[in-house]
C-alpha cells in the first residue's frame, strides 16, 4: 500500500475495528472537560475517562474498551503550548487511541495484538520495530522474544533512570500510591540518516527513534511506604499518539506533515497570504485551530480565569501568528470548515456546534484585535529598554492586564527576539489569575473517602425519587474530619454513609437534601448530603442527641417542604433550558446551574446581555409549559440510545453506561434529580434578572411556586406605593412618571441657564483681578457652588476673554475640591496646564493631568487649598523666566 492509502481517518477506523473484532466495547471519546473531577484542568490523556475504574470506585458493564480519546495539554502540570509549531511532535489538542483490560486480558494479548495491528494490518516493517520493557519484567521480556519472535538486541530493559525506586519511563503509576506498573513501549526506526540513538542510549533525544505505543501493565498497588503489592486484578491500558502513528504510516517525519495538517495548514495559508507552506507560524495556527474549536465544543469559552484563559491564549498566540503573517482582519474562525471537513465525521458533536465555534472565535477575534497593534507597540517599547535581555515582570503582567497579552505569547515573542521573561515577577503581581489557570497537578484520588473504604462499600441505594421517609437503614461508615471512626458521640459533626437513603445528594446544581436520621434516643440532623466517590451519599451534620456506631439502624426523614420547593426549580430549569434554545437558538447549552429551594440559577452561553423583550418571551414560553401540565416522564436508557432520542447533556457532569431521561413536553434531558409529577406543579415561573457571569456566558435566575407568588405580590406593593407618591394609580403610573420626567429636565435646563448666566457675571468679575507675571495675565481663585464643569466653561471664557492667560479655578463640595487649569496665548508651550494642575493638586493630596492647554484634577478641600491658588503666580512666574 501507499503512504497516502493510510489516511488518518482510516488509521482511527482500522483501530477501532481491529479491536471490535478482539471483543472490545468502543466506548465515545469523552469531553476535553474531565466531568466532576477537579484534579485536572483538562482531559490529558486516554485512561482520564477510566480513573474511577482504576480506582474501584466504579464498575463498568464490559472488561475489555477501546477508544480515540482527544486530549489537550495546553495548561497546569501538562503544557506543551511554548514547544507548538518548532518541533515535530508537540501538540495542544492531540488524538490518542487506546484498548483497555480491566482485569480481563494481560500482558500476552495486549503484546501480540499490538505487533498484529502493527505489522499485520498496518504493514510495517519488523526490522524497523524495537522495544522497551521495565527491567525486572520478564514475563514482558519473554513474550517479546519467543511470542512474538522479535530478536534479543532488540528488546532493551529499562531500569529506575529518575532517581528513584520505580521512578523509570517504563514503569507507570497513577499518583504516589495507588495502581501502578511496568511498562512496554514500542519504538520505530527513521533510519540511519536522522541523527539519534535508541532508547537507554546517551543520544536517546534524537529523532531517529520514535515512540508510538505503550502498553501499561497495572499490576501493583503501591503502598504509603513504597511497596508492591499485586492487584487482585490485573489491567491494561495502552496510549498510541494518533498524530506521530500517521506520520509513520505516512513516511513523513513530522507529524505537520501528515494529511490531516496539511489540509488545515493549506488552508491557513490561503487564508493569510502565505505561500511558503513550511512557515511555522501556519502549524501553530493549524495546531490551535484544533484546540481551540473542540474547547469551545466542549463547553469552555475565552475568558480571564481557569479553563477559558487557557483557551483565550491558544487563540490569542494564533491570532498574534496570523498578525506576524501580516493578518490584519479576522480569519481564525474561517478555519473551522475545513477542520470539520477533516474530523467531523469522526467527532460528530463538531459540526452540531459549527455555528457557536465560528460565532465565539470571531468574537474573540474582534476583541483582541481592538488592543493587538497598541500591544505590539508597547512590546516593543518594552524590550528596546528591558535590561539583559529580560523583560521585566511588571511589564509582561501590564501587556496582560491593558492589553489582553497572555504570557507565553510575550515570552513566545520574546524568545524570536533572543530574549526571556522575567516569570518570577510577572507570577507575584499575577498570583490570583495564575492559580485560577493552573490545574490542581496532581493525578490522585480525591473521591473524600480511603480507597480502602471505597472497596469495601457498596453503591448507596437511592431511594429518594419514590419516598421522603424509609426505615431500617444502615450506617456503613462514619467519617469525622475524613477520617473513618467506629462511633460518634453526642454533639459530634460527622458524615453518615447509609447502604440505603431517601436523602438526594448534590449533584446537577440540586442542593443535597437536609432532614433527620433517627433512632430510639438517637437523632442525628441532616444539614446537607453529598457524594463521596461520586456513588455514596453522606449525610452532613451533627448527632443532636444518643450515640451512633457503625452498623447501627436509622430511620430516615426528609425535610419535605425544602425538597418540594427545590423539585419546583428543578423542573423549571429543564423548562427554561428549552426555552432559551427555542428562542435564541441551539447554540445555548447549560454552563452551569443552582436548584435551591429558594429560587434557580442558570448560566448558559450566548454572545450577548438577553433583551428585554426576549427575556418576557421566555418567561411566556415557559409559563406555557407549565399550563399545558405536561406529565414529567422519567425512563432509564443507554447513554446512547438517550442521545439518539434527543436528549441533552449537561455542561460538566459525568455520565454513566445506564443514564436516567427526564421528559417534559418538548424538554429531553439527562438528569439524575428529583422532578414535580406534572409541569402545572411548578404554579407560576417569574425571571427576577439576567446578567453577564463572563465572556459568553449569561446568568439568569427566577423564582417558582410561592416564591413566585411572593415576589409578583411584593412587586404589586411597590407599585401601589410609588404610584401614591405620584398621586395616581398603578394604572396611570407609567404617565405620571413620564410627567414628572419631563418637569425634572425642565427644571434642569432653568437651572442650568441660571447658573450660566451667574458664572458669566462671576468670571466677567475674576478678569479684573488678574494680575500681570512676565506680560502674561494670571488669575488663580476660588468659585462657591461650581462643578468640574462649571469650572471648564469658565476657564473658556476666561482664555477667550484675557488673550494672554494662566488660569486656575477651584470649585468644592462636601470636602471635595475639583482643580481647573487653562493655558492661552503667548503663554502656550512655556506653561503646561497639566504641569501646573498636577502641581497644585499634589499640595491638597490629590491628582489630576491633562493636555498642555487644559487639564482637570482635584483633592481635599481646605486650608491647603487657599495656599495651592496663591502658589500659582509663582510657579508661572518661575516657568516664564
Amino acid at each position: 500500500m501507499t503512504p497516502t492509502t493510510f489516511t488518518t481517518a482510516r488509521i482511527r477506523a482500522d483501530f477501532l475495528e481491529f479491536f471490535r473484532n478482539k471483543g472490545h466495547t468502543i466506548v465515545p471519546s469523552a469531553p476535553l472537560v474531565p466531568g466532576n473531577d477537579p484534579t485536572l484542568l483538562f482531559t490529558n490523556s486516554g485512561m482520564v475517562q477510566f480513573k474511577d475504574v482504576f480506582l474501584g470506585a466504579e464498575k463498568r458493564s464490559y472488561v475489555r474498551a477501546a477508544d480515540v480519546q482527544r486530549c489537550l495539554r495546553a495548561g497546569g502540570k501538562h503544557n506543551d503550548l511554548d514547544s507548538v509549531g518548532y518541533t515535530a511532535r508537540h501538540h495542544t489538542f492531540f488524538e490518542m487511541l487506546g484498548n483497555w483490560s480491566f482485569g480481563d486480558y494481560f500482558k500476552k494479548e495486549a503484546i501480540t495484538w499490538a505487533w498484529e495491528l502493527l505489522t499485520g494490518v498496518w504493514k510495517l516493517p519488523k526490522e524497523r520495530l524495537l522495544v522497551t520493557v521495565y527491567h525486572t519484567d520478564d514475563e514482558a521480556y519473554a513474550i517479546w522474544r519467543d511470542e512474538v519472535g522479535l530478536p534479543e538486541d532488540r528488546i532493551i530493559r529499562i531500569g529506575d533512570n529518575k532517581g528513584a525506586p520505580y521512578a523509570s519511563d517504563n514503569f507507570w503509576q497513577m499518583a504516589d500510591t495507588g495502581p501502578c506498573g511496568p511498562c512496554t513501549e514500542i519504538f520505530y526506526d527513521h533510519g540511519p540518516e536522522i541523527p539519534g540513538g535508541p532508547p537507554g542510549s546517551p543520544d536517546e533525544d534524537g529523532d531517529r527513534f520514535i515512540e508510538i505505543w505503550n502498553l501499561v501493565f497495572m499490576q501493583f498497588d503501591r503502598q504509603p511506604d513504597g511497596t508492591l503489592v499485586p492487584l487482585p486484578a490485573p489491567c491494561v491500558d495502552t496510549g498510541m499518539g494518533l498524530e506521530r502513528l500517521a506520520a509513520v504510516l505516512q513516511h513523513v517525519h513530522s507529524n505537520y506533515e501528515i494529511d490531516l495538517f496539511q489540509a488545515l495548514i493549506r488552508k491557513a495559508a490561503e487564508l493569510t497570504g502565505t505561500t511558503d507552506l513550511e512557515n511555522k507560524s501556519l502549524r501553530v495556527i493549524a495546531d490551535h485551530i484544533r484546540a481551540s474549536a473542540f474547547l469551545i465544543v466542549d463547553g469552555v469559552l475565552p475568558s480571564n480565569e481557569g479553563r477559558g484563559y487557557v483557551l483565550r491564549r491558544i487563540i490569542r498566540r494564533a491570532l498574534r501568528h496570523g498578525w506576524m503573517l501580516g493578518v490584519r482582519q479576522p480569519f481564525f474562525h474561517k478555519l473551522v470548515d475545513a477542520l470539520i471537513e477533516q474530523m467531523g465525521e469522526a467527532y460528530p458533536e463538531l459540526p452540531a456546534a459549527r455555528d457557536m465555534v465560528v460565532r465565539a472565535l470571531k468574537a474573540e477575534e474582534e476583541r483582541f484585535a481592538e488592543t493587538l497593534d497598541s500591544g505590539m507597540r508597547i512590546f516593543e517599547e518594552v524590550a528596546a529598554r528591558a535590561e539583559g535581555g529580560v523583560i521585566p515582570g511588571a511589564d509582561v503582567f501590564r501587556l496582560y492586564d491593558t492589553y489582553g497579552f497572555p504570557v507565553d505569547l510575550t515570552a513566545d515573542m520574546a524568545r524570536e527576539r533572543g530574549m526571556s521573561v522575567d516569570m518570577a515577577g510577572f507570577e507575584a503581581a499575577m498570583e490570583h489569575q495564575r492559580e485560577a489557570a493552573r490545574a490542581a497537578g496532581k493525578f490522585a484520588n480525591t473521591t473524600g473517602l480511603p480507597a480502602e473504604l471505597v472497596a469495601q462499600l457498596t453503591p448507596t441505594v437511592f431511594l429518594g425519587y419514590e419516598r421522603l421517609d424509609a426505615d431500617n437503614l444502615r450506617v456503613v461508615a462514619l467519617l469525622k474530619d475524613g477520617v473513618p471512626v467506629q462511633a460518634v458521640d453526642e454533639g459530634g459533626q460527622a458524615v453518615v454513609i447509609l447502604d440505603r437513603t431517601p436523602f438526594y445528594a448534590e449533584s446537577g446544581g440540586q442542593v443535597g437534601d437536609t432532614g433527620v436520621l433517627a433512632a430510639s434516643g438517637v437523632e442525628f440532623a441532616v444539614e446537607d448530603t453529598q457524594k463521596f466517590a461520586g456513588q455514596f451519599h453522606g449525610h452532613i451534620g451533627r448527632l443532636v442527641r444518643g450515640a451512633l456506631k457503625v452498623g447501627d439502624l436509622l430511620a430516615g426523614s426528609v425535610d419535605s417542604a425544602r425538597r418540594a420547593a427545590t423539585v419546583l426549580n428543578h423542573s423549571a430549569t429543564h423548562l427554561l433550558h428549552g426555552a432559551l434554545r427555542g428562542l435564541l437558538g441551539t447554540h445555548v447549552a447549560q454552563k452551569g446551574s443552582l436548584v435551591a429551594p429558594d429560587r434557580l440559577r442558570f448560566d448558559f452561553s450566548h454572545f450577548q446581555p438577553v433583551a428585554d423583550g426576549e427575556l418576557a418571551e421566555i418567561e411566556r414560553r415557559v409559563n406555557a409549559e407549565v399550563r399545558a401540565n405536561h406529565p414529567v416522564v422519567v425512563q432509564e436508557m443507554g447513554m446512547q440510545e438517550a442521545i439518539d432520542a434527543g436528549a441533552i447533556a449537561l455542561f460538566g457532569e459525568k455520565y454513566g453506561e445506564r443514564v436516567r431521561v427526564v421528559k417534559m413536553g418538548p424538554s429531553v434531558e439527562l438528569c439524575g434529580g428529583t422532578h414535580v409529577g406534572r409541569t402545572g406543579d411548578i404554579g407560576l415561573f417569574k425571571i427576577v434578572s439576567e446578567s453577564g457571569v463572563s465572556a459568553g456566558v449569561r446568568r439568569i435566575e427566577a423564582l417558582t411556586g410561592q416564591a413566585a407568588l411572593d415576589h409578583v405580590a411584593a412587586e404589586e406593593r411597590r407599585l401601589q406605593q410609588a404610584a401614591g407618591l405620584l398621586g395616581g394609580s398603578p394604572a396611570d403610573l407609567v404617565e405620571k412618571i413620564r410627567q414628572l420626567a419631563e418637569k425634572q429636565k425642565r427644571l434642569e435646563r432653568e437651572l442650568e441657564s441660571l447658573k450660566a448666566k451667574a458664572a458669566a457675571g462671576a468670571t466677567a468679575d475674576l478678569a479684573s483681578s488678574a494680575v500681570d507675571v512676565a506680560g502674561v495675565k494670571v488669575l488663580a481663585a476660588r468659585l462657591e457652588s461650581f462643578d468640574a464643569k462649571a469650572l471648564r466653561e469658565a476657564v473658556d471664557r476666561l482664555k477667550q476673554q484675557l488673550g494672554d492667560v494662566v488660569v486656575v479655578l477651584a470649585g468644592a463640595k462636601d470636602g471635595k475640591a475639583a482643580l481647573v487649569a487653562g493655558v492661552n496665548g503667548s503663554a502656550t508651550g512655556r506653561v503646561r496646564a497639566g504641569e501646573l494642575l498636577a502641581h497644585g493638586a499634589g499640595r491638597i493630596g490629590g491628582k489630576g493631568g491633562g493636555r498642555p492647554d487644559l487639564a482637570q484634577g482635584g483633592g481635599e478641600d481646605g486650608p491647603a487649598l487657599a495656599l495651592a491658588l496663591e502658589e500659582v503666580p509663582g510657579w508661572v512666574r518661575e516657568r516664564l523666566q
